[in-house]
C-alpha cells in the first residue's frame, strides 16, 4: 500500500500548535472518520461558512493526511504566498473557469492528496443559504470524476461563531456513488454527482443540529 503524501513543515507546525486550541477551547469533535478512504487521494467536499473551514475540515485527518485546497490567486503575494502554499493551498482565479486549477487538483488527487472543496463557491451570508444551495458549483465532482477518486461529503458546524467560542463539529459521510455515471457525458455526470453530493451534505448538516 502506497503511503499518502507527507505534510509540509508549515502544515505540521500549524497542526501541532492549533490542535490543543481546537480540542480544548473550541471543544472540537469529529464523526464519521470510518467513511474516509485510508489510502489514495479523494475529494472532500463540505458546506462553507468561514475562512477557517479548511482548518476544521482537516484537523481530524492530522497528521496522517495532507489536506489541499484552492485559494484565490490574489492571496499569493510575498510573504503570505509561500506560507499558504505550505499550508496546502494552490491557486485558482476566482470568477473564471480556471481549467489549470482543476487539472492541478486532479493531478494532486491522483498522487494521493486529499482535495478540500466547497461546492457553494463562497462563504454563506445571512439569508443566502437556500439560494446558494441551488447554485452549487460542479468543480468538486469534476475533479473526483476526472481523477477517478472518491467524492466524500462532509458538514462543518461552529466556524461562523468562533467569536462566541462555539463548539466546532465536523461529520464525514460515505462517498457519493459515481460508478453508474461513467457512460454519461462528462458535464452531465458532474451535474448528477453534484446533486447527489449536495443532498448528502444537507443531510450531514442536519445531523449536526441534533
Amino acid at each position: 500500500m502506497t503511503s499518502p503524501p507527507r505534510p509540509t513543515l508549515v502544515y505540521l507546525l500549524i497542526g501541532v500548535f492549533s490542535w490543543p486550541l481546537v480540542r480544548l477551547l473550541f471543544r472540537y469533535r469529529a464523526r464519521g472518520l470510518e467513511h474516509l478512504p485510508r489510502a489514495g487521494g479523494y475529494v472532500l467536499a463540505a458546506n462553507h461558512s468561514s475562512n477557517f473551514d479548511p482548518w476544521v475540515l482537516g484537523m481530524a485527518l492530522f497528521p496522517r493526511r495532507f489536506l489541499r485546497f484552492m485559494a484565490k490567486s490574489e492571496l499569493f503575494w510575498f510573504p503570505l504566498g509561500p506560507f499558504i502554499a505550505g499550508a496546502g493551498a494552490f491557486k485558482v482565479r476566482r470568477g473564471q473557469r480556471d481549467l489549470e486549477a482543476i487539472r492541478t487538483a486532479q493531478e494532486l488527487a491522483r498522487e494521493g492528496h486529499v482535495i478540500a472543496m466547497f461546492p457553494e463557491g463562497t462563504r454563506r451570508r445571512k439569508g443566502l443559504r437556500k439560494k446558494r444551495q441551488a447554485e452549487a458549483h460542479s468543480g468538486a465532482a469534476r475533479i473526483a470524476l476526472g481523477a477517478d477518486v472518491p467524492l466524500v461529503p462532509a458538514a462543518i458546524g461552529g466556524t461562523a461563531s468562533l467569536r462566541r467560542l462555539a463548539p466546532l463539529r465536523v461529520v464525514y459521510g460515505e462517498p457519493v456513488p459515481t460508478d453508474d455515471l461513467r457512460d454519461l457525458d462528462p458535464g452531465e455526470a458532474a451535474r448528477v454527482a453534484t446533486d447527489r453530493l449536495m443532498e448528502r451534505i444537507r443531510v450531514l448538516e442536519a445531523s449536526l443540529e441534533r
